[in-house]
This record gives structure tokens, sequence and C-alpha cells, in this order.
């Protein structure tokens, strides 16, 4: 399914170098960030010699393992274990950024140009442990280098009808293996034994993010996710002494009484739930699954309860930036789709909402997999955009933070 590589790309679009000297006030790091998410990336042998399972986090590569994700010299994740590329023939009309080796450091390399420095996660001592049901301790909690997350459900509902699950979604396309199987949920019992565990590496987590596929059964609409997420997140709080712990659920967008349950009878501090899109339209089309349950507004409105709920820094929504220009119902161009995203962004954050976007890039199984990003400035300008809304709305970006994700470009502007 590779889509060839635009040979003309790098004349249609600024280079990445032009786009560091045109955004100053913006840092190199973020933009490399952006840029390489979006691209994704593949390693030399030279870089993959320099793997080491019993120190780092690793993923399939190949016949070999790769690193599962990069961290910048600052300290900024770069996510790339779902932007694999498995050759030059990528999932994206752009070559994607190399990860070689340089006089003995691991660089990031761009038509034949180092870019920088480039470190491999490490992993946490408990992933080399099980649980008394048998089960990698990884495979319960999963973990980055703020922090660690978990997916309560690993099948979206979203999927069980023909044409409804979210187009650009690589994970939940080809997810049907986990329905009815009996992982499919996480197991609080397990959750207990792996806080335990967490627990003993001082210094290293700042918070615990729950998230995972929709789950649309039970009394009212995603009664049953709802339970899932009370479970689990009454699993973590065994750990802790006080009542609330810095924690965060990114789920299906719940009601006022689900959420009124989710914040009374859990430890949770802060909550989101994804929009994907800042446009009605492009939404029904994008996340066909999302629109048939919960409308547009049903959604915003949700959001804007929430708020009420958790507090105004607590809440936040994002995008998967980028796929509102796809064709060939999205935005035709950049001007366009740049105008509507910020209309809604302050709609949203008049009412308290934060804002973050997630780089979209082109992923193997997802229906939008011969679809093209768009440009680099395109998103170094929504991510200024959308951190300046929430300067202007007086919005913290702490929920969310480099030090909590780092995964959010806009977000991650709060460290510079």
């Amino acid at each position: 399914m590779a889509v060839e590589v635009d040979k003309e790309w790098r004349k249609k679009e600024e280079s990445y170098w032009e786009i560091l000297k045109k955004y100053p006030t913006v840092s190199p790091f973020i933009i490399t960030q952006i840029d390489v998410q979006r691209r994704g990336v593949v390693y030399t042998d030279a870089a993959l010699d320099k793997v080491d399972a019993k120190i780092h986090q690793v993923d399939p590569y190949k016949d070999r393992v790769a690193p599962s994700s990069l961290l910048l010299r600052d300290g900024t994740s770069i996510i790339t274990h779902f932007t694999f590329s498995t050759s030059k023939k990528t999932l994206n009309s752009r070559e994607p950024y190399i990860v070689d080796v340089a006089d003995d450091k691991i660089v990031l390399v761009d038509d034949d140009r180092i870019i920088d420095e480039v470190i491999y996660w490490e992993k946490p001592k408990f992933y080399d442990k099980k649980t008394s049901f048998g089960t990698p301790m990884q495979e319960v909690v999963d973990a980055r280098p703020q922090r660690f997350s978990l997916s309560v459900s690993k099948y979206c509902h979203f999927w069980d009808k023909p044409g409804e699950g979210c187009k650009y979604c690589g994970i939940g396309a080809a997810g049907a293996k986990y329905k009815g199987c009996a992982n499919e949920r996480v197991n609080p019992e397990e959750i207990k034994e792996v806080m335990k565990e967490i627990l003993k590496e001082k210094g290293r987590f700042t918070g615990v993010v729950l998230t995972g596929g929709s789950i649309l059964s039970g009394d009212e609409l995603c009664d049953d996710e709802l339970d899932a997420y009370i479970g689990a997140l009454q699993a973590i709080g065994t750990a802790f002494k006080t009542k609330k712990f810095p924690s965060q659920v990114n789920s299906t967008a719940l009601s006022e009484r689900q959420l009124i349950r989710l914040y009374e009878e859990t430890g949770l501090t802060s909550y989101t739930t994804d929009l994907e899109v800042f446009n009605e339209e492009i939404f029904k089309w994008v996340c066909p699954g999302k629109a048939a349950h919960i409308s547009f507004s049903e959604w915003k409105k949700r959001l804007y309860q929430a708020v009420e709920i958790f507090g105004k820094g607590q809440v936040n929504t994002g995008i998967v930036s980028g796929v509102e220009l796809a064709t060939p119902y999205g935005f035709k161009t950049e001007e366009e789709a740049l105008k509507a995203d910020f209309e809604t962004a302050e709609e949203l954050a008049s009412h308290g909402v934060g804002l973050k976007h997630d780089v979209w890039n082109v992923v193997p199984n997802s229906i939008f997999f011969k679809q093209t990003t768009p440009s680099l400035d395109y998103y170094v300008r929504l991510t200024k955009g959308f951190y300046e809304i929430m300067q202007k709305y007086g919005i913290s970006t702490e929920m969310d933070n480099y030090r909590k994700c780092s995964m959010h470009a806009s977000i991650n502007l709060d460290r510079i």
C-alpha cells in the first residue's frame, strides 16, 4: 500500500531550514518535533545497532527492533511508534527523516544534512515484570519519559458498523482482532499490581493518562465506557494516599451526568475529549461514527459542561491537525483551513476549553492512507495560533504540558 514519494515536493513548499528562519520565536525543537511526526522516520542499520532491548523501549521493525520513540536534547518527545515507514516507499508523499549515527552519536538526518542529536526512550523497570495473571506489565500500562498511560479498551466500537470508523485512524482499522478478546478491556486487579511497581521508580512519572477505544453500550450511550474508566481510576487510586492524583481521561464525549460520576467517584483531575476536526461538515465526513452518535454541537456542549465540573484549565480538546485538508471534501487551501480552525478554537477557548493538536501522519490501514499532509508552515502557524488563543483566554497548559505529555506542539510552547 505504499505511496510513491513526490520527487518535486521540496520545490513546492518551504524547507525545514527556511521555516526555522521564518519563525524565530518558535523553538527549533518544536519545529523538528512537528516535521518528524508529519513525515515519519526510517532507521539505518547503524542506528538500529544502538538499540539495546535491555535499556530501551522497543517495537518490532522489519526483522529487528527499533526504539519505540525519540527524545530531543531539550526533552521534547517525538512520538514515532505509529509513524514507522518501512522503506523509502512511504505512506507519505514526502521522504521520511532518517535516524543514523555520526561520530558515534545517534542523529536525525534529512536530505543528507544532520538536524540534531536524538535519544532513545529508556524503559521503566516494571516493563520486565509480569502480573500474577501472567501478563507482561508493559501490556497493562504504557510509559513515556514523562508519564504512564493505559488503554482502558483496545477496541473502538465505532468500527462495528462499516463506514463509521474515523478515516485517519490506523489503530481502529486494525483493532478488530481485539473485539471480544479476554484482554479487550484492562483488568483493574492487574492495574493495582503494576501501580505498586511504578511507585518504586521515584521521580520518573508526573501523572497518568487513560484513553482507549469508544464503548457505546450501556443503559445510556457510553455508560459501559464510563464504568471502565471509573474502575481503572479507582484501581490506580489505591496507590495514592490522597483522593485526587495527577490524572487525565481522554474518552468519548460523556454526558453531564456521566462526567459528574467520573469526577466524584474517582481521583481524576483533568478531562479531554477530542473533536478531531474543527468544522462540522468535515467532522461528519472524517468521523462518521462520532457524528452519528454525538453531534458536533453536542460534543462542544459536553466540553463546556466538563469545564463547569473539572474547572477552567482542566479540560481540553484536540484535533488530528491536517485531516481538515483531506480530499475531496476537506478545505481546498491551508488559509481557509486555518481560518476555520482558529474560529472554532476561539469559541471553545471562550468557554474555558483548552486546545491541542496531534500532527496527522498518514498511517497504514487507515482509510486516508493515500492522502497527503499539509506543509510544515501550516503546522507551525496552527501551533502558534492555538497557543496564542489559550493565552488570550487565560487557559493554563499545565494539565497536558511538556512535563505531562510532550506530544502536543502548541502546548509545548509554554516551556520556551
